[in-house]
């Protein structure tokens, strides 16, 4: 079985790359679009010689395939897919910790991930502490036995933006791993190995696939680094079925496309949003209003679809807000062609006290959208007649 991709030149710009990336050299009859392997098993060499392929092992061609092209756009040595983003990151993380090691985690962390360390890697042996990443002397954190240093690139749902560069340079004194979700950024807006990331992290359910209709997942890094990762996702059996990496590769061809409107639409609809009457703060990192904008500006090359808004009228209004909108659809998740909004309150921080979520800056009134790739005019005119009914 051949899985190695056909080499193109390194100029090539990124949208030619999201589609070409990965190809296996032409041969006449084969098909243009990468076939659905809908087989567990491979035929082996008799002699026991050479690689086993087998789908559980994420080494089916559906596999290979999109591993190939995402390394190609994440500059990459080396990526592995997985059946979702919790399952990229448990593999991940368990690559660099055993029993007695420390995490040192942002504070704004991921609601699935927090459970992970707290509830599960817990009871391995494995210590987890909090920390801002964004404060000066965050490095005071670190222990003789910490092993991982993990963070989001943008936060969820606050958009507040890390740099790996900031981090890496202690990261690599200290002997720790520097873990990235860049969920929120795909490689089209930040190449987060770039900036001193050890393995970087995907929800491939959400940009990378881009539609809502495939959960996968994804992790990059070296060859070295990845080895481990590998290791672990074959034992914990993370791979996805041949169907959702298929669908994860068609998703990937129109990465740059639609991740050029949602840049667009996110900068629209917040500087719409920002002093309109009935909403206190809009949270986006391509508003000068924003903490980390100035930074932000300076390493992505887009801010991406994401946008947070804190309504005046706390809780009930934001209730009201969601139930009036009629275009925006609510439900959670991201990344998606379609807009959507959802409350933390009731999603990603549901398991949060008001007082616990007030510390981090979040009111009950947040209200967090996923701007997706439609007219911006037509969003912003759901959120108005939406603002209207609460006003």
């Amino acid at each position: 079985m051949s899985t190695a991709g056909h080499e193109h030149p390194s100029d090539l710009g990124f949208s030619t790359r999201a589609v070409h990336a990965g190809d296996p050299p032409r041969v006449v009859g084969e098909p243009v679009v990468n076939p659905i392997y809908q087989t567990s098993t491979f035929f082996s060499d008799p002699a026991g010689e050479g690689e086993v392929f087998y789908s559980r092992y994420g080494n089916n061609p559906n596999h290979r395939r999109v591993e190939e092209r995402v390394r190609d756009l994440e500059g990459a040595e080396a990526c592995l897919v997985t059946g979702s983003g919790m399952g990229a990151m448990v593999s991940a993380i368990l690559s660099c910790v055993r029993a007695g090691d420390h995490i040192l985690a942002a504070e704004a962390l991921y609601g699935g991930t927090r459970i992970l360390l707290d509830r599960e890697l817990s009871r391995l042996g494995i210590e987890s502490s909090y920390a801002d990443l964004l404060a000066p002397g965050w490095e005071r954190h670190l222990r003789d036995n910490t092993t991982v240093v993990l963070c989001e690139t943008l936060s969820n749902p606050l958009l507040r933006f890390t740099d790996p560069a900031d981090l890496a340079p202690v990261c690599r004194e200290r002997g720790a791993a520097l873990i990235v979700d860049a969920t929120f950024t795909p490689s089209y807006n930040l190449r987060t190995l770039s900036r001193g990331a050890d393995l970087v992290v995907h929800s491939a359910t959400k940009y990378y696939g881009g539609h809502s209709d495939v959960t996968a997942g994804l992790v990059c890094g070296s060859e070295e680094r990845m080895a481990p990762v590998r290791q672990r996702a074959v034992t914990f059996g993370v791979a996805p079925d041949a169907h959702a990496a298929w669908i994860l590769e068609r998703g990937i061809k129109t990465l740059a496309l639609r991740m050029e409107r949602h840049n667009r639409n996110g900068l629209e609809v917040s500087r719409w949003c920002e002093g309109r009457a009935g909403i206190r703060r809009v949270h986006y990192p391509g508003l000068e209003s924003h903490p980390d904008h100035a930074r932000a500006a300076e390493v992505l090359t887009g801010f991406g679809g994401m946008m947070g808004i804190e309504l005046e009228g706390g809780g009930d209004a934001a209730t009201r807000f969601v139930s009036a909108l009629r275009l925006v659809k609510p439900a959670p998740s991201l990344g998606g062609v379609d807009t959507l909004v959802s409350e933390p309150r009731h999603t990603s921080h549901v398991a949060m006290t008001p007082e616990a979520r007030a510390a981090q800056g979040l009111a009950d009134g947040f209200v967090r959208f996923s701007l997706g790739i439609e007219d911006p005019e037509d969003i912003i005119a759901d959120i108005d007649q939406a603002l209207k009914t609460i006003g």
